[in-house]
């Protein structure tokens, strides 16, 4: 049986940069921090990304956890 272990996280801010005029949908732009600790809880992270946000020019548009994992074969299997 294969077993997924979490390797790795990115925070991504993503950023309200305008109204396009054309078709009225939202520019972003978008931030991403890596090395984020796999261990770290949501709440861990909403905060620390906010305090980034406050850091920026730029709106805060919404927020998001990349989480990265690794398939392996478990042992005994």
């Amino acid at each position: 049986m294969a077993e997924s272990i979490l390797v790795r996280s990115t925070l991504r801010l993503i950023l309200n940069n305008g109204i396009d005029p054309k078709t009225d949908d939202i520019i972003t732009k978008v931030k991403s921090f890596n090395n984020v600790n796999p261990g770290a809880t949501a709440d861990q992270l909403y905060a620390v990304g906010e305090a980034f946000a406050s850091l920026q020019t730029l709106p805060l548009y919404s927020m998001e956890r990349n989480d990265n994992s690794e398939l392996v074969q478990s042992e005994g299997a």
